[in-house]
This record gives C-alpha cells, sequence and structure tokens, in this order.
C-alpha cells in the first residue's frame, strides 16, 4: 500500500470541504488550520500549494487563502448598473436592503448633494447567490419619498427617480474593509477592498444621488476603455489625489 503523506492528507481533508464552499469563501488563516490538523505551518502551506496548484484555491495579501473564483467585472464605459451587465453574461444577481432611512444629510453627502435630509438605502448585492458589493446611496428627501423599500429592493435608482440623467463621475480607491462591511461580505475585517464614489447628474447638471460602493478586492475587477489622446503623464480620465 502506498503511504499517504501528511499534507496530502490535509490537501484531501480540504477538498472535501471547499467543496461545500462558495466561490470566493476566505479559508482559516494558516496558524487556525495549523493548530486544527495539530501539524506545522509549513506543512499546512504545502497543502494549499497542492490544492493551488489544482486550481482549487487562491491566496492574495489581506486574504489569505479563499476558493478559487471569477472576478466580478464591470465595465465603466458608460453609466449602467452591475446588476444588468451581470445578468447580461447569465450571472444572477440579487439585491438584500439592509437599511432604509430618511435621515439628516452626512456632511460629505450635504457637500455633494447640496441638500440637508436625503433618503439613505445600503444595500448587499450578490452573484448567484455569493456576496460582492455593499452599496450605500444618498438621495434628496424630496426626490426619495415616493420610494418604499421594496421598490429599491427591485429597481435602480436611475429607473425610479423619473428624471433624465447627463451621467456621473467616479472616484475609485483602496481602503480597508471596517467590521460592518467585512460582515456584510464575509471577509476578514481590515481585508482590502476597492471603494467607488459615486455622483449622478441631471442633464441639467444637477446632482441627484451619491453612492459608495464597496468590493472585495480579491472578487473584483474593472475596465475602463481609454481613448486615445494627445501624449501625457496622466492617462485621460484621471486625476492626481494631492
Amino acid at each position: 500500500m502506498m503511504r499517504t503523506i501528511r499534507y496530502q492528507e490535509i490537501a484531501q481533508t480540504l477538498r472535501d470541504q471547499l467543496r461545500a464552499e462558495g466561490p470566493g469563501h476566505v479559508l482559516p488563516s494558516e496558524s487556525d488550520l495549523s493548530a486544527q490538523f495539530d501539524v506545522s505551518r509549513v506543512t499546512v502551506r504545502r497543502a494549499l500549494e497542492m490544492l493551488r496548484d489544482e486550481g482549487l484555491v487562491e491566496s492574495r495579501q489581506g486574504f489569505g487563502w479563499y476558493v478559487a473564483t471569477a472576478p466580478v467585472q464591470q465595465s465603466l464605459s458608460h453609466l449602467d448598473t452591475i446588476e444588468g451587465q451581470l445578468s447580461d453574461r447569465g450571472v444572477r444577481p440579487e439585491r438584500q436592503i439592509v437599511e432604509f432611512a430618511f435621515v439628516d444629510a452626512p456632511e460629505r453627502v450635504r457637500a455633494r448633494l447640496g441638500c440637508d435630509h436625503v433618503l439613505r438605502v445600503k444595500r448587499l448585492n450578490l452573484a448567484d447567490g455569493e456576496p460582492f458589493a455593499v452599496v450605500t446611496v444618498w438621495c434628496p428627501a424630496e426626490l426619495g419619498e415616493h420610494l418604499s423599500r421594496r421598490d429599491v429592493e427591485r429597481q435602480p435608482f436611475y429607473e425610479l427617480l423619473g428624471l433624465e440623467l447627463r451621467g456621473a463621475s467616479q472616484i475609485i480607491g483602496a481602503a480597508a474593509a471596517d467590521e460592518a462591511d467585512a460582515a456584510l461580505l464575509e471577509i476578514p475585517v481590515d481585508s482590502p477592498v476597492l471603494r467607488c464614489e459615486r455622483v449622478t447628474t441631471t442633464v441639467a447638471g444637477q446632482p441627484v444621488l451619491m453612492s459608495e460602493h464597496i468590493f472585495p478586492a480579491h472578487r473584483t475587477e474593472f475596465t475602463v476603455e481609454l481613448p486615445l489622446a494627445e501624449p501625457s503623464i496622466v492617462p485621460s480620465g484621471l486625476r492626481l489625489v494631492e
């Protein structure tokens, strides 16, 4: 009988467990796995590397090891919802409303929308049942007074406001997941995330929506089309943050 090496036994145990986990699920840390199997971290890492060679797991700084998954991709070439883009690719999008409330506008929202009272909606976005974004949207209270929790769960704000929109500006930066967002996204606290802030305006130039989108960095890719322009040290469409 061929002798099974310890790291191969661990790999097989993890292989069986992974079948029950969804794509993108974060595994316990190497230290926790070492304690679980009563072996060294070197042995655990060799088992994980074996599974990575099989395409079952991946690793990234800030996350550790997680079940291999194809990233959620979004094109930023035009104003559109990511749910629509997912549906076009055969992925089932879903929204879960976490908060729906009329509140006093935070200072940064007041500065962008120019109003004191807003409708604040926070939701969790899922793709084929797996969480991929926490989205918070603010709109002036008078524009949202006719909306219900059910409305914003079923339709994007773009379709509910009844306004002709010109487009939006969007800023994307790196951040760390706080405790609340990490719990919703099922990732470790302080994991790297992409934070997108978007302000949508009407054809008259009036800002009517502000939104914040938090994406786990290991599950998200953005595609941006860069038109040919005059030579510059700064790519078109980007600005330096001072």
